[in-house]
């Protein structure tokens, strides 16, 4: 464990993985005209288009964690690029349709093949990405992100209570 990491919180220690996880995926595909968010919402399409969905905004945003407005803005740059098209769903002409281009799958593959290979250095020390180690890991970042996080629960409340109280 380095010096900085030395008596960190669980939730210091996250953010902190996440912010170098950000930036070293930001730096790795902006070769290829990415950034990290237009990544993560790439790398979802290819997967859902190479599963046969072509899915709503609406959707991909529910399945990468982002905000659907954010979502929306990330498309519109990715379709003036020439990497994604939007279409109106004709069962809904509410909602927006995308699906990559022709291009676009050919970047995503080349920047999943970068990240892939950024991952196999993040979990080195866990003896690589198809290790025991990294798979206990994942499955319990999957336990974390399922886990519901409230704000405003009761334990939060309680938290702040005793603090105060100290």
């Amino acid at each position: 464990m380095s010096t900085a990491s030395e008596g960190a919180t669980p939730g210091f220690l996250v953010w902190r993985l996440s912010m170098k996880w950000r930036v070293a995926v930001d730096r790795a595909v902006a070769p290829l005209g990415l950034t990290h968010a237009q990544y993560a919402l790439v790398a979802s399409l290819y997967g859902m288009y190479r599963s046969g969905l072509r899915p709503s905004q609406r959707r991909l945003a529910d399945h990468t964690g982002l905000e659907p407005l954010y979502v929306s803005k990330l498309a519109r740059a990715l379709e003036s690029a020439g990497l994604l098209e939007r279409t109106r769903d004709p069962k809904d002409p509410r909602a927006v349709q995308l699906a990559l281009t022709e291009r676009g799958r050919e970047v995503t593959g080349q920047a999943i093949k970068v990240v892939q290979g950024l991952l196999q250095q993040l979990l080195e020390p866990l003896g690589g990405l198809d290790s025991r180690r990294a798979r206990e890991f994942t499955a319990d970042l999957a336990t974390l992100l399922d886990a519901p996080l409230d704000p405003f629960s009761e334990n939060t409340e309680n938290a702040a209570n005793t603090e105060e109280q100290s």
